[in-house]
């Protein structure tokens, strides 16, 4: 019955579970939830089992083992049943069967992994060792991509846009306590500082974050609830409030906040939503990652005008490991994708695309790189734990957002 949807109750419950087809046929088996996870995702990109509109369900690579009952009957029920539904059963891989990394990625990553990362691995495995890879990825805003993990999406990776939502998933207990940074630079993949769009020709005249506190400038902003990128931004403006006002000190950086977001006029839930918004006709200025920019300028799809703060952040973007879903059989293959990350090979394609590589020598790989005179990082300001206790919490949520009312 291929092409005909089926339907699992209970994906998250061990015991009787209850395979319905279209046919309205049922049958019922015992399974193990040791053999076989199923993960409700809105995020899921293929892997479906399924109708339109309805649930998808990720199944993860391994094998059912239905326990026959003793009685005849049921020993024939049961086996119609599997029969009915194994065009969609994960059988045990034969030679020919590609292998699948399942990975997840914050909202600006899809270009690059699915058009360079993906195929320049899988081409490198498949002549290493003759295997053929599958890579299933979903991408959104990099709390978004948090929260689905910590619902139990079965990803082996997640390359996440700030270090505070790796920690949330340690937290949780989805990875072991700070997994990453056992990583090269630890964890840190790639970069790209915060800059400011602007309509072709800057007609009002923005040239730092300070001019988007004049009044009547339009703001288009990612929404710190579940956008890493947001949470960048909001650290990238009250940095530059204290370093451009030294003398002011952390009431410089809470004085520009302040100003910028009493101009915010439009928010979404990535970084990438927030630049479709920008795209759409919203805001005179959108503060986001120089990679979104570069992107498009280099296909000639810009239609607007890069400016480089004076000073502003690098983002650094984490990639984590979920251990509890790395099958033994599959540490190696993982193992060797997440090596791969960076490589040359690797670095150089996330130049290509506008990401700047850890690797600061690649970077002249890529003119189009802009200039900015004071870069800072997180570190500067104490890493993101102290940072997001003090700014993001303690200035932007608890001071700014409670005097413009929000």
């Amino acid at each position: 019955m291929p092409g005909d949807a089926i339907v699992m109750s209970q994906p998250f419950l061990c015991g009787p579970a209850t395979v319905t087809l279209s046919r309205n046929d049922t049958c019922d088996w015992p399974i193990n939830q040791s053999e076989i996870r199923l993960v409700l995702s809105p995020l899921a990109a293929s892997a479906v089992v399924g109708g339109n509109g309805g649930p998808m369900m990720i199944l993860k690579r391994r094998v059912l083992a239905g326990r026959l009952q003793t009685m005849l009957p049921a020993v024939v029920l049961g086996g119609l049943c599997l029969y009915a539904i194994s065009p969609w059963l994960p059988l045990p891989r034969r030679a020919t069967q590609p292998r699948t990394i399942i990975f997840y990625g914050f909202s600006i990553l899809g270009e690059v992994m699915q058009q360079a990362i993906f195929p320049a691995f899988q081409a490198e495995w498949q002549a290493r060792t003759g295997e053929r890879v599958e890579f299933i990825s979903a991408f959104a805003g990099s709390g978004t991509v948090t929260n689905q993990l910590i619902m139990g999406v079965p990803a082996d990776l997640a390359l996440l846009s700030l270090e505070l939502d790796a920690q949330r998933l340690a937290d949780a207990g989805v990875t072991s306590p700070q997994n990453w940074r056992n990583l090269p630079h630890h964890g840190v993949v790639n970069r790209t500082p915060f800059i400011i769009l602007v309509r072709p020709g800057n007609p009002i005249g923005i040239h730092d974050f300070a001019d988007l506190t004049r009044p009547g400038v339009r703001v288009v902003h990612p929404d710190p609830l579940t956008s890493g990128g947001a949470n960048w931004a909001i650290v990238a403006e009250y940095g530059a409030g204290v370093r451009e006002h030294p003398a002011l000190g952390e009431q410089g950086g809470r004085d520009l906040l302040l100003g910028l977001w009493r101009n915010v006029v439009a928010q979404a839930a990535s970084a990438r939503a927030a630049r479709t918004q920008f795209e759409n006709g919203f805001g005179d200025a959108l503060i986001t990652y120089e990679q979104e920019a570069l992107f498009d300028e280099a296909r000639g799809k810009l239609q607007a005008e890069i400016i480089y703060p004076r000073s502003t952040i690098l983002s650094e973007h984490t990639l984590v490991v979920i251990d509890r879903n790395v099958a033994p059989e599959e540490r190696e293959l993982v193992g060797a994708f997440v090596a791969f990350l960076w490589s040359e090979d690797a670095q150089h394609l996330f130049v290509e695309y506008g990401f700047r590589s850890v690797n600061e020598g690649l970077n002249e790989a890529n003119p189009a790189f802009g200039r900015i005179a004071d870069p800072f990082t997180i570190d500067d300001f104490g890493g993101w734990a102290r940072a997001r206790r003090e700014i993001v919490d303690g200035v932007w949520k608890s001071q700014v957002l409670k005097e413009l009312g929000r």
